[in-house]
Formats: structure tokens, sequence, C-alpha cells
């Protein structure tokens, strides 16, 4: 395969990736951020049900009890054969006994051949779930200091922390589009949001490596005249193509799971398959076209210095 040049074209890849960091503040701008009652308190209350069952009827008539901020959604499982109503209750306030009465009386009264029954209720505490959140962006954290550290030991005959440090800026680049693609698509962060993003980032730094990998060997077997960009640009061109089958085939895979839990209305699943297919393409973006050239700059920096 005929070399890229990915170091010369450095600037419209940034460009790019700038623009999508732009649109997903704009819209973090218009939209605000939500968040879900994992993470800022409140109610969930599950129900199960037989027939149909119109969501937006079911949360008019718990918002007018309660005047609150209301999201029902309808969920249907495969394995039980079960449909459910969930009612979820934010705004960092739980419900009384009387309350959770009250709104399963006025339910099944407004939908009287669906067989409703409450399967489940569960209440989170503003200050609980503020530490779930803290714990999960913990978890984001740690993920990024311990890859750090294994590319600075593993590729330190070619400036290892250096190495290290552009792959971190790339994985950054894919956790905002993770983030930018709950925003844009209006979806509380939840555990979903937590998932999708280490997730992103183990398939992120796996096709880095791979490429870092490839660096280290060529540097050991093309000639010591050979310029840092040329270097780097052949790596990335021979292993480019495996990076991307291998994306492809975690996207398709994705997008059959997004499929089916839409069909399905399985909408904890939608929540993690939509920004994972994003997140995959972006993934394959920034090691190809991010890491790479930022980590040649970062070269022909020192050697200037």
């Amino acid at each position: 395969m005929k070399k890229i040049n990915f170091y010369k074209n450095r600037k419209i890849y940034f460009s790019i990736s700038i623009a999508v960091i732009l649109i997903g503040l704009i819209f973090a701008l218009i939209n605000g951020v939500a968040l879900d009652i994992q993470f800022q308190g409140g109610t969930i209350l599950k129900y199960t049900y037989t027939g149909n069952i119109d969501a937006d009827k079911a949360g008019s008539i718990v918002q007018s009890l309660l005047n609150r901020k209301v999201d029902a959604q309808l969920q249907t499982s495969l394995a039980k054969d079960e449909k459910t109503l969930i009612i979820s209750l934010g705004d960092n306030e739980s419900i009384s006994s009387s309350e959770q009465k009250t709104i399963s009386s006025k339910l099944v009264e407004a939908f009287p051949d669906a067989n409703l029954n409450l399967s489940e209720s569960m209440t989170v505490q503003p200050s609980i779930g503020a530490r779930f959140f803290r714990n999960g962006m913990l978890a984001v954290g740690l993920s990024f200091l311990l890859i750090l550290v294994y590319v600075g030991f593993r590729f330190s005959k070619i400036g290892g922390f250096s190495a290290g440090a552009m792959a971190i800026v790339a994985l950054f680049h894919d956790a905002f589009v993770v983030t930018a693609v709950f925003i844009v698509f209006r979806i509380p962060l939840n555990d979903s949001f937590i998932a999708a993003i280490l997730t992103i980032i183990g398939f992120s730094i796996n096709d880095t490596i791979v490429i870092y990998d490839r660096i280290r060997e060529n540097k050991g077997i093309m000639p010591k005249k050979t310029t840092t960009e040329d270097l780097v640009d052949t790596s990335i061109t021979q292993s480019m193509t495996r990076s991307i089958n291998t994306n492809i085939a975690v996207f398709l895979s994705i997008t059959i799971v997004y499929i089916f839990a839409q069909i399905y209305r399985i909408e904890s699943i939608k929540d993690f398959a939509l920004p994972m297919m994003f997140g995959t393409v972006s993934g394959c973006y920034s090691t190809i076209c991010i890491a790479g050239p930022l980590w040649t700059m970062w070269q022909n920096r020192k050697v200037k210095a």
C-alpha cells in the first residue's frame, strides 16, 4: 500500500476534531447536560403489564399528580417475554409510600385492561447519586493514568511517556465524542455513559498500541536517516487496514444490537449502543489521525529543542 501522508494533513484532521468538539459544546449550551436518577437522585417505579400502554399518557398522569418532572418509557424483555412500564421521577426528591400507592391506583384506573403490577421501586438519594457519579469518573481517570504508565514503560524505546501522553489526548477526544452523543441525543448521563466511555477507551488504546508496536519495529529496520514523519506515516499506513477492519466489525455488531434494542424498546441497551457506535468511529479516527501525528509533533519539537 502506498504511504499516506498523515502528518502532512494533520491540520485537516485536527480541524475536524475541533469542529466535533465545538458542536458538542454548542449542544451542551443549548440542551444542557442531563443526569439520570442514578447520578442526581430520585425514584424509579417499574410496572409489568400486558397488551398496550401509551407511555406519554402514563407520564402525564404521574406528572399531574406530583407536579414534577417525569420520564415514562416502555421496555420489552425477550428473555422473560415481559413488558415493563418504567416511571422515572427526578428533581432530587423521593416519594412517600402514600404517593406511590396513589400513582399505582391512578395508572391502574387509566389502563384497566393492562394488568399493571408494581414489580420494582428504587429510590436513590442525591448524595448517593453524586457519589456514584464521582466514582464513575474516578474509574475513567484511573484508566487514563494506568494507560499512561503502561504505554510509558512498554514503549520506552520510542519515548514511551510522550507516546502515552499523546495516546491519552486521543482518548480524551474519544471520551468527549461519547459525551457529545449523550448531549446531542438528550440521553441522561447514567451507568451506560461510564460503561460506554470505558469500553471505547479499551478499543481505542488497543488500536493505538498496535500502531506504536509497528513504529517501534520499523524504527529498528528502516534506515537511520528516516525522518519521524516518514516513520510514523509508514507505520500507520501498514496498520490502518487492520484497525479499520476491526472497527467495522465492532460497529456492525453494535448496530445490530441497537436495532434490536430499538425494535423491542430496551432503553438501557439503546443508551449504551448508540454512543458506542459513534465512539467506535471516533476511536478508529483518533488512533489513525490524531495520536500518531501528535506524537510526531512532540518528537520534532524535542529534536529542535
